[in-house]
């Protein structure tokens, strides 16, 4: 059954899809990447403060050894003792730790695309409670994975720290007479130069397992055919309903134009195809205002309504299509076409013994 709903998720997955998936805390997300990323700055906040911070550590024993001997183990002295040692371990640890913890927003960051909060990940869930639930994860494909990763880099690891040591070894005779910062200078040059080693081979692993789960992340977003289709009715509204509402609106927008006809001055027609009703009110409107147009039975119907009321017609078939085309419900005749609805308002109002003045 997994099978065949995985042969059916055919579709991409849509942007709604995405951001829904990144709303609940759901990204692409490579262990190696991050490890990557916390050993890089590790790297190079070693290679940067390393020597100062082996430089503190040596004044730590040489101050902390000179003054042993007089040393009252009071419980005061034991407080002020600890928190000098917590101190200058601090100072010590400080630069690596903050390389550290830059590397892993930074892994994260680079990502996520960018800094984004979920909550949805705090939400409980009882049911990672349940033993058999939890058992099943601890043994699944993943996790059995994740673990044969560990162990080839752990593998891997200590090789390249074999091969490196082992390169130096005709180098460590002769360290028994060298002092002890001449020592920690050559201990701190392998260990930066297994870092560096172990760092190109963490990149080369990260870059191979993030392509593998940004490809995995898309596949178990894609999505079926019906499922898009859903989505989009979701989006954009059933378009049942839609077209339900839009025929509503047409028929109340109609009704409202048909009984602004009565109250038209004329009724410009083409005889059969266009209907145009025009009302000129000088105390609200500089020009003549169009306030119902139709066209086929919409336009048979205006001219109903206008017989009906006593409305004029005029048959006037070359401006009955441009009002038709170029002036919208409510909106004042433009200038070029003043001249042919005048004349026209001028017959009707002859006729009714009215003046446009």
């Amino acid at each position: 059954m997994e099978e065949q709903d995985k042969d059916q998720k055919t579709e991409e997955p849509t942007s709604k899809r995405l951001t829904d998936a990144e709303e609940k805390g759901n990204f692409a997300h490579s262990r190696e990447m991050t490890s990557a990323f916390i050993l890089l700055m590790a790297t190079l906040s070693f290679m940067m403060a390393g020597s100062m911070s082996a430089r503190h550590l040596m004044g730590t024993w040489h101050t902390f050894i000179s003054q042993i001997h007089t040393i009252d183990l009071t419980v005061t002295e034991v407080r002020r003792l600890l928190g000098w040692t917590g101190e200058n371990m601090m100072i010590i640890l400080s630069p690596i730790l903050l390389a550290i913890l830059f590397g892993g927003l930074l892994a994260n960051l680079f990502q996520t695309g960018g800094l984004k909060f979920s909550a949805h990940p705090l939400t409980p869930n009882f049911g990672k409670l349940n033993p058999l639930t939890g058992f099943k994860r601890i043994f699944s494909k993943n996790s059995l994975m994740e673990l044969l990763k560990s162990i080839i880099k752990i593998g891997l690891i200590s090789w390249i720290a074999y091969i490196t040591i082992k390169s130096h070894f005709s180098e460590i005779p002769p360290m028994m007479d060298l002092s002890v910062g001449q020592i920690l200078t050559f201990l701190g040059r392998v260990t930066i130069e297994i870092m560096i080693k172990v760092l190109l081979m963490i990149i080369f692993i990260a870059i191979i397992d993030y392509t593998f789960q940004k490809f995995t992340y898309m596949e178990n977003l894609r999505m079926t055919k019906q499922q898009v289709r859903d989505e989009r009715k979701d989006t954009e509204g059933n378009p049942q309903v839609k077209q339900r509402i839009r025929a509503v609106q047409l028929e109340m927008m109609r009704k409202r134009m048909m009984s602004a006809v009565p109250e038209a001055d004329v009724v410009v027609t083409n005889p059969t195809h266009f209907s145009i009703a025009i009302r000129y009110d000088r105390e609200k409107h500089e020009a003549p205002v169009v306030v119902a147009k139709g066209q086929g039975d919409i336009a048979l119907k205006i001219r109903e309504v206008a017989r009906e009321n006593g409305v004029p017609m005029v048959e006037d078939k070359p401006l009955a299509r441009l009002l038709y085309k170029s002036v919208d419900i409510g909106q004042l005749i433009p200038t070029h076409l003043y001249r042919a609805v005048a004349e026209i308002l001028a017959y009707v109002y002859k006729l009714k013994g009215k003046s446009m003045v």
